[in-house]
């Protein structure tokens, strides 16, 4: 029985098939029951119930090889790999190693696809740093130049142009500023300095100065030390639940809080607004959540239209071992 299980399905069904097949022709062999040439009323009513009993022998034996192939193409037909539903195991079923397969092949393509994401998004960070640093290096230094050369014009321009030069400066420092908060936004270089909870205040304080939000924030004292790709993630998600907030909300206040609950530190970004902010289509919602998936985090979003919206970011922490249970 256990060779007949490692066959391919082909070879089962033939075999399945030529079995029944045999019997049948053996029953009518050994069987005392005679077709004669004009086939009469009692002969034909043996040979219906022998097709009968041999149609549904041979279904019945079919249906435990075959069934699982209709199980796996359903299946196939709506999976997703992010919601991690997989097909249960039919013990000893000869359907067993396809639906084993199938499974495994799920485990490895989710696999697979976590490793894309991680290096799709290192790539991105990688060029984040990339642009904000020539941002920094280059257009700041040469608006800081453009900046300096209009000051030592004060002085030696005719009067009537003092207003003009003036209003060129104001201009550049306004671009020098601009772009030192694009380059913030695209790495803020405060996380790697100062730590998560400098870069979630200044984050606040940056978006409160560019919209008309008024931002609360709360971090929780005695949060555990997380992983730098777990800082990162918790900074990304509160931006980008920020910038929705901004964009699509229509509230008035925000507030962001960071806390420990248990063994994951817990983000949460919720608004007062009339709009869904945080279920916008293409409000990135997906990058959320597939930032989370790298350090082993969720993402949630809850409310709607009306009602406010609040986003929550879960990501475990290591727990020392004096805080594990006896």
């Amino acid at each position: 029985m256990s060779r007949f299980r490692r066959l391919p399905l082909y070879w089962r069904v033939c075999l399945i098939n030529g079995a029944v097949f045999a019997v049948g022709t053996l029953a009518l062999v050994l069987s005392p029951a005679r077709v004669s040439r004009n086939v009469v009323a009692s002969e034909a009513v043996v040979l219906v119930v022998g097709l009968v009993v041999m149609l549904v022998t041979n279904g019945l034996l079919l249906r435990s090889s075959l069934a699982p192939v209709d199980r796996v193409v359903r299946e196939m037909e709506v999976v997703e790999l992010s919601d991690g539903h997989r097909l249960e195991q039919p013990g000893t079923d000869p359907g067993a190693r396809l639906v084993s397969g199938y499974n495994a092949m799920l485990d490895r393509l989710e696999t697979e696809k976590g490793a894309s994401s991680a290096r799709a998004l290192a790539a991105q960070e990688a060029e984040r740093h990339r642009i904000a640093q020539e941002l920094h290096d280059q257009v700041g230094q040469d608006l800081t130049v453009v900046l300096l050369g209009l000051k030592r014009l004060d002085g030696r321009v005719p009067a009537e142009m003092a207003g003009e030069i003036e209003v060129l400066r104001e201009s550049v420092r306004a671009g020098l500023d601009d772009v030192g908060r694009v380059a913030r936004q695209l790495r803020p270089g405060v996380l790697d300095d100062l730590g998560l909870a400098s870069a979630l205040a200044a984050l606040c304080s940056d978006v409160a100065a560019h919209s008309r939000l008024a931002v609360r924030r709360s971090v929780s004292p005695g949060l555990p030390a997380l992983s730098p790709e777990a800082e990162l993630v918790i900074y990304r998600v509160a931006q980008e639940a920020l910038t929705n907030v901004a964009r699509h909300a229509r509230a008035s206040t925000v507030s962001v809080s960071l806390t420990r609950l248990g063994a994951e530190a817990v983000l949460e970004v919720t608004d007062d607004g009339t709009a869904t902010g945080g279920l916008t289509p293409g409000s990135g919602l997906a990058g959320m959540q597939e930032r989370a998936l790298l350090v082993g985090g969720t993402v949630t979003v809850n409310g709607g239209a009306g009602s406010g919206t609040s986003v929550r970011l879960t990501v475990p922490v290591a727990v020392p071992s004096s805080e594990e249970p006896a």
